[in-house]
């Protein structure tokens, strides 16, 4: 039997293990980029908790007691940033990002009119991903260290205007 993630707002005692979930998701495009200073993998635990503590929505998965994901967003006027998407190696591919990230849509206030979010560009898997749940690459360019990243939006669909 499959037992789904359940989705949850994180708090600063998270803050750990959200560390050691991005850490290790985002080790294998630290291999496959050649470069292990990706932001996600430099962030220190100071810096997580900076961001549980502030204005950033921050959700996370758990199977249990087990911290197996997590998800940020910030607003900038109405547009949602979204980023560190992060989830466990071995829990990849079983619908947790998707579920991550249509919830920390559902998460942001109907003012949001953008939802904007980077990937490396040759993370084909990624960008499958966000290309499933309706964002499209708009832009590409290079992050701190020079690795080519792709920008991608999705307008937000308000519920009085989604008369399907």
């Amino acid at each position: 039997m499959s037992v789904e993630a359940s989705i949850v707002p994180a708090g600063v005692a998270d803050a750990g293990e959200i560390l050691t979930v991005q850490r290790a998701a985002y080790l294998t495009e630290a291999q496959h980029y050649t470069d292990p200073f990706l932001p996600p993998l430099t962030e220190t635990l100071d810096e997580v908790r900076a961001v549980l503590t502030g204005p950033t929505t921050v959700l996370a998965a758990r199977l249990g007691h087990r911290l197996v994901g997590s998800v940020r967003a910030h607003l900038d006027g109405d547009t949602a940033h979204v980023g560190r998407l992060s989830v466990a190696p071995d829990q990849q591919g079983r619908g947790v990002g998707g579920r991550l990230l249509a919830a920390i849509e559902a998460a942001c206030p109907p003012s949001v009119a953008l939802f904007t979010l980077f990937t490396g560009a040759d993370s084909a898997r990624n960008v499958r991903l966000y290309q499933r749940h309706g964002y499209r690459i708009v832009a590409h360019r290079p992050d701190p260290n020079g690795i080519r990243l792709a920008v991608l939006e999705k307008p937000a669909v308000s519920p009085a205007h989604s008369d399907a």
